[in-house]
């Protein structure tokens, strides 16, 4: 996929033709929205639940430490319990399955970020989306990743695309770091006072981050 995509406006586009469907059948499309976090998951959710019924479905393996994922877990269902909405969000937990992503990762652990050990944790994840997306007959997939300015969106949007036509689910196409999105998310987690972790979840990047924290010192 190429790398000059403006997939923000993909999404508003899709965005406005669902708003007009919805003028005509009074229908809200169902949304599965991967989620990492709930300070990524805070300006997505107040981005898209005026669009969808959404359902937020965390499904982190890459995270190593059970503690961690737990306390993601605890914060997103908070979050999602006093955040105000336009229509509904629900929250659906996935297994914690570390070992599935060290399968993932096989032979890709010396790789820094932004690399192919993260495409393939990106792949990973949102496959699983995907095929719950299926299941539940939702009517669009997407992930929160593409928030983070660490997160490479032509590759999310790639993966998206492809396994939405192995499935039969659109994929929203999202890069939610556009329109200020991360600023956004910074802004909307000190008003709820949401715990923001500074990796992304993998012993792999908690050992990259240290480093440069003290190279920085």
């Amino acid at each position: 996929m190429k790398e000059n995509i403006n997939f923000q406006l993909k999404m508003d586009e899709i965005l406005e033709s669902i708003n007009e469907a919805k003028k005509v059948t009074g229908n809200v499309p169902k949304l599965l929205l991967h989620a990492c976090c709930a300070p990524c998951s805070s300006y997505v959710l107040e981005y898209l639940s005026i669009h969808f019924e959404i359902t937020i479905f965390y499904y982190n393996p890459n995270i190593s430490e059970k503690a961690e994922y737990q306390k993601r877990v605890e914060e997103l269902k908070r979050l999602i319990g006093e955040m105000d909405t336009v229509y509904p969000v629900s929250f659906l937990e996935g297994e914690y399955e570390p070992d599935e992503y060290d399968k993932a990762i096989d032979g890709l652990e010396s790789l820094g970020e932004r690399s192919k050990r993260c495409y393939a944790c990106y792949e990973l994840r949102l496959d699983k989306s995907a095929h719950i997306a299926k299941e539940g007959n939702f009517d669009y997939f997407t992930t929160t990743l593409s928030i983070s300015p660490h997160k490479n969106a032509s590759w999310l949007n790639e993966i998206g695309e492809r396994l939405s036509e192995e499935v039969g689910v659109p994929y929203l196409y999202s890069d939610f770091k556009k329109k200020n999105g991360y600023k956004r998310s910074i802004e909307l987690s000190a008003k709820y006072h949401l715990y923001r972790q500074d990796y992304c979840g993998c012993k792999y990047s908690k050992e990259e981050t240290r480093i440069r924290n003290e190279n920085r010192q």
